[in-house]
């Protein structure tokens, strides 16, 4: 991201949400994002991920400029090289577990690998759960299909929207493993916007925001450039 700024309406009514934003998140590496409320976090992973455009600036996406990108295009980039966790875990009630990670791989036009879906839910923890809904799953199970369903396409980037954020501490613990996990093990790239300073101790590198300026940039492991 290069001097990323946006902002919403015009004028003296104007908000601006990112202002002159300077940053790049490292491949094989799990950076945090935080801030207090209206800092600008959200609006940073809606940027990041061509979710929205920036009003000024630069994003680029492994070496893909995708802030000026067509949506037809952009919609395909999001849909293989991107992959979201959110806090409500956005998985379709009537689709078992199984079917909600394979769904990116069907967005995308690729060939149903249920063996690969189940592979993947093995990894979180999920192996005999297939067939399970969403509704017969605990909160924590449901984020453990979210994330399998994240990183299903093998994508350049997971993006979390506070993951934990709606889990107990014990449960929010476990998934945060997950990810770290994701990284470690598996060389995932993964940027999670949160408010959880357990988190930021779990983090390679912290990114803090305030009033929409990147005020602090702490870094852990030597990262490797994307």
């Amino acid at each position: 991201m290069e001097r990323v700024g946006r902002s919403y309406g015009r004028g003296a009514r104007s908000v601006h949400a990112l202002r002159e934003l300077d940053t790049t998140v490292y491949a094989r590496s799990l950076t945090a994002v935080m801030g207090p409320s209206g800092s600008g976090k959200s609006t940073f992973l809606q940027c990041a991920a061509g979710l929205d455009r920036p009003t000024a600036g630069v994003v680029r996406l492994a070496g893909r400029e995708i802030s000026r990108m067509g949506e037809r295009k952009l919609t395909r980039l999001r849909r293989e090289r991107i992959g979201f966790v959110f806090q409500s875990f956005n998985l379709l009630p009537t689709l078992t577990a199984e079917q909600n990670v394979l769904l990116p791989l069907r967005l995308a036009g690729r060939r149903r690998d249920t063996a690969a879906a189940r592979r993947m839910l093995a990894r979180v923890g999920l192996e005999g759960r297939a067939q399970a809904r969403p509704g017969e799953l605990s909160g924590g199970q449901q984020q453990r299909v979210a994330i399998a369903r994240a990183l299903i396409t093998d994508p350049a980037v997971v993006f979390a929207d506070e993951p934990t954020g709606s889990l107990d501490q014990d449960t929010a613990t476990e998934v945060l493993g997950l990810l770290r996990e994701a990284v470690s093990a598996h060389g995932a790239t993964v940027v999670v916007v949160t408010h959880d300073p357990a988190v930021a101790a779990r983090a390679d590198r912290v990114l803090r925001l305030a009033d929409g300026r990147l005020v602090q940039d702490t870094a852990g492991a030597t990262p490797v450039c994307a």
